[in-house]
């Protein structure tokens, strides 16, 4: 599809080359140079990259995960008071650019990693959730999987997973506009599509390469009306010049286009990094005011000082009120 970059270079595994879905996606992508590998991290590990060049073209690795398919949900984001949370993570690496984007501090380089044993990834989820109660499960965190599913499928792996598996809760982040990607499949009760809508000014200046605002409310639209569970999320909630006004604009704007109590529910939340993270993207993007903003650290996470959170996350949740109930807005639990 037109969103996804030419990948001059793909670089695979050893033991990735004779999966079905390295075929797949080297077929999509008959003139790039295919380059062989011992292992993923010999590239993707690599000492002294430049994140922001390789942001404009970017490489594919394909690559065999052979362990740590699941992993405990991370106290930065929020469970919806799930005892049992986990994320799994199926691709490195996102075909977006936000600045604030914590991928940038976590991994030394921004080309995107694609594990082909997909198989191996819903066998470790059937076997790790099958004795728990009740699971939330986060499959798209550590990239975008409905801006690769015309690419990769994932999602669709994924949504079967949660249909035969009813005491799971599937959550699929996104900013992506692709729902067009899930048209063939029928909506599964416990599996919930999350979009992040940000200001318009926030996104065309930070969410590089992301979808417009508008874009992702007509891909919204289309989910609810095929049936599938929505959630929203404002998060991360910026402090620019005048957020106040832009967040308040914002929701306006969404409830303007969307029915509201066709709404799952909405996460609030204001940028938080873990501080190491934060202090390798001032060294990969210090002319960015979002990465420079002098944040207050503590217990080796950064973000604003509590009061500001707290304004922050309350101005923001009393506009919400005006369109949706007090119990459908889920402020992230989360302080310095």
């Amino acid at each position: 599809m037109s969103y996804l970059p030419l990948f001059s270079h793909i670089y695979i595994e050893d033991k990735a080359k004779d999966y079905p879905l390295t075929e797949k996606i080297l077929t999509r992508f008959p003139k790039a140079q295919s380059i062989a590998i011992n292992t993923y991290k010999e590239v993707f590990n690599r000492r002294r990259q430049r994140w922001i060049d390789q942001r404009h073209a970017l490489k594919l690795i394909l690559a065999v995960r052979e362990d740590s398919f699941l992993y405990p949900g991370s106290s930065f984001v929020p469970n919806f008071e799930h005892a049992s949370f986990f994320y799994t993570t199926p691709a490195l690496n996102c075909l977006y650019g936000c600045e604030y984007c914590y991928l940038q501090g976590m991994f030394p380089s921004a080309n995107l990693v694609l594990f082909v044993n997909d198989d191996d990834f819903i066998s470790a989820a059937q076997d790790k959730l099958k004795n728990h109660e009740a699971s939330y499960l986060c499959i798209s965190y550590d990239t975008d999987l409905l801006a690769l599913e015309d690419l990769f499928g994932y999602c669709e792996k994924y949504i079967e997973f949660a249909r035969t598996n009813p005491k799971v809760t599937l959550e699929i982040r996104t900013k992506s506009a692709n729902i067009a990607a899930l048209k063939s499949i029928t909506p599964a009760q416990n599996v919930i599509l999350a979009w992040t809508i940000s200001p318009e000014s926030v996104v065309s200046r930070y969410e590089h390469k992301t979808p417009k605002l508008q874009a992702r409310l007509e891909a919204i639209q289309k989910a609810i009306q095929s049936g599938w569970r929505v959630r929203l999320c404002i998060d991360p909630i910026l402090r620019i010049t005048n957020w106040r006004e832009i967040y308040a604009e914002l929701i306006d704007e969404t409830f303007n286009y969307l029915t509201p109590h066709q709404i799952n529910d909405i996460s609030v939340g204001v940028f938080r990094i873990p501080s190491g993270y934060l202090h390798a993207m001032r060294d990969t993007n210090p002319t960015s005011p979002i990465v420079t903003y002098p944040y207050t650290a503590k217990n080796q996470c950064a973000s604003y000082p509590n009061e500001e959170r707290e304004e922050m996350i309350k101005a923001v949740s009393d506009d919400l009120k005006k369109y949706l109930s007090e119990d459908k807005i889920c402020p992230v639990p989360w302080q310095l």
